[in-house]
Parts: structure tokens; C-alpha cells; sequence
């Protein structure tokens, strides 16, 4: 058996590791949170747990009630087509005509990249078994920067309306008909307001805003408000500070990567750009030198 083989029953025997884990976690799941109903545990009659997975989904914005299983299935899928084109790169002889290819190059550089060309299958099926990961991962990183971008903003707004005299809720309601439906930010905004109907205080259902959304700034906000609800402050005076300080932040962060952009430009630099400018104004003279020295060494 190659290491095709091997690779492949490794692969089979984690594929089918996770699916019976999942399948367990869930049903471990379902037991707890029929128990905890059964007895009404918590205030609110039950209390569902959550895994970390499901709240790494949660957070990217996947909460159907089956998402962890649906990533799981992707997963497990996106390994068995990693499996196969493995064995079809391994199979297409690409790797011996890039170890003939490779050998060609003088020094040690050839058995360097000969080996890096051997661990050919292993890259592609890191790379495409992790592609559902990576699809959560940039979904994450969109809403937290949609919800960045659009704070300051409706921190403005709420503190415009609460001036004129409007209540949190009544604000918010003008400023969710405005917003566009399918951002982040105003997204779980309206469930807040789904739960306020059904009767959340507004504390508890601000608290888990700042729960489903995990993003510091947007806890740092909603902890100013729950503390001018507590004590009685001015709502617009806090808001208005809340949204100076978050652009002051986004200021000092957007100084800090553009001074750090120099050094992040070094590698490419060195790596690109030198050689061929020691190409092209060496190359002349170098020619002209070996010329010289070609005409004055004797030949045999």
C-alpha cells in the first residue's frame, strides 16, 4: 500500500470519527435541553446549551438549527473531493515531470523544490478540506467589519433623535427604516426588537445583542446604554461620546496600519523588485567583464 492508500484510510477513519461525534454532540444536545425544559431551569423555562462550534456559526451569521451539521457534512465532503483529486494528482504523473523538471536547476535550490513538489496531493488536500472553514472565517470577518463601519454612524442618529426627544426604541425604529436590510448591524437589531415583543427586558435583550454580535465595539455601546438605562444619564450625551470614541479608535488603528505598511513592504521589495533591478544594471557589466576575461585567458 503507497501513502495514497494510507491517506486515504487515515482519512475515511477521521471522516467517520467526526460524522459519530457530531451525531452524539447533537444528541447529547437534544437530551440536555429536553431535560432543562422538563425541569425549567432559568427564568425564561429553559436553557439550550450551545457548542463551540454552533457558536463559531452563530457568530458568522449560520444559525439554523442544523448549520452544525450542515459544516460537518461540508467538511466531510470537501475531504472526500480533497481525497480524490489527491489520488488523481498523484495518479496524473505531474509530479514526476516536476521532479525531471526540478532536477535541472543547479545547486541545492532542485532538491529543495523537488521535495516541496513530493508534498504536491498533501498541500491540495489541506487546501480543499479546509475550504468550509475558510468560507466561515471570511463570513465572520465581513459582519465584524460591517458592523465597525456602520456603529458610528447609527451612534450619530441615536444621539440626533434622543435630542429631539425620542425614546431608545422609537429611535431605533426610524433609523432601522432607513438602514439597508441585509447589513449586519441592522440585521440583529431587528431581532432585538423581535425580542422585545416577545417580552425580553431591555437590558437582557441588550446584553444578548452584545452576545450575538462579539465585537468590542459594538459591546463597549450597548454597555454605555444599559448603564444610562441603570443610572439615569443622558442617553444622547453618552451616545455622543460612545461614537467620538469609536471613531477615535478607528483613526488611531487606521495610523497604526499605515505606519506599518514600510516594513510590510520589505519582503516584496527584496524579494521582487532587487533582483531585477541587479539584473538589469549589472548584467551589462558582468557580460563585458567574462568578454575580457574570455579574450585574454588562452584557449586550449
Amino acid at each position: 500500500m503507497d501513502w495514497v492508500g494510507i491517506v486515504l484510510v487515515v482519512s475515511l477513519m477521521v471522516l467517520g470519527w467526526t460524522v459519530y461525534a457530531s451525531s452524539i454532540r447533537q444528541r447529547g444536545l437534544l437530551i440536555a435541553d429536553s431535560s432543562l425544559q422538563g425541569l425549567g431551569a432559568g427564568r425564561s423555562g429553559g436553557v439550550k446549551p450551545e457548542s463551540r462550534l454552533a457558536r463559531w456559526l452563530s457568530l458568522a451569521g449560520y444559525r439554523d438549527a442544523a448549520a452544525s451539521e450542515r459544516f460537518v457534512y461540508a467538511t466531510a465532503g470537501s475531504l472526500l473531493l480533497a481525497m480524490a483529486l489527491a489520488w488523481l494528482f498523484d495518479r496524473s504523473g505531474a509530479i514526476a515531470q516536476m521532479d525531471q523538471v526540478l532536477a535541472a536547476i543547479p545547486g541545492g535550490a532542485g532538491e529543495f523544490l523537488s521535495a516541496v513538489a513530493q508534498l504536491g496531493p498533501f498541500i491540495v488536500l489541506a487546501l480543499v478540506t479546509c475550504v468550509p472553514w475558510l468560507i466561515v472565517r471570511a463570513a465572520r470577518r465581513q459582519r465584524v467589519a460591517q458592523v465597525e463601519k456602520d456603529l458610528p454612524l447609527m451612534m450619530d442618529l441615536f444621539a440626533t433623535l434622543a435630542e429631539a426627544g425620542l425614546g431608545f426604541d422609537t429611535a431605533l425604529d426610524r433609523i432601522l427604516e432607513s438602514q439597508a436590510p441585509d447589513r449586519a448591524l441592522p440585521q440583529e437589531f431587528r431581532v432585538y426588537q423581535r425580542d422585545s415583543l416577545a417580552g425580553v427586558p431591555r437590558v437582557q435583550g441588550l446584553r444578548r445583542l452584545a452576545k450575538r454580535v462579539d465585537v468590542p465595539a459594538m459591546t463597549t455601546f450597548l454597555s454605555a446604554v444599559v448603564e444610562a438605562e441603570q443610572i439615569g444619564a443622558s442617553l444622547a450625551e453618552t451616545l455622543r461620546h460612545q461614537a467620538e470614541d469609536l471613531r477615535d479608535r478607528r483613526r488611531a488603528r487606521a495610523m497604526l496600519i499605515a505606519q506599518a505598511l514600510p516594513v510590510k513592504l520589505v519582503f516584496p521589495l527584496i524579494l521582487c523588485f532587487l533582483p531585477g533591478i541587479f539584473v538589469s544594471t549589472l548584467a551589462p557589466a558582468v557580460y563585458q567583464m567574462i568578454r575580457v576575461v574570455d579574450s585574454v585567458i588562452p584557449r586550449r
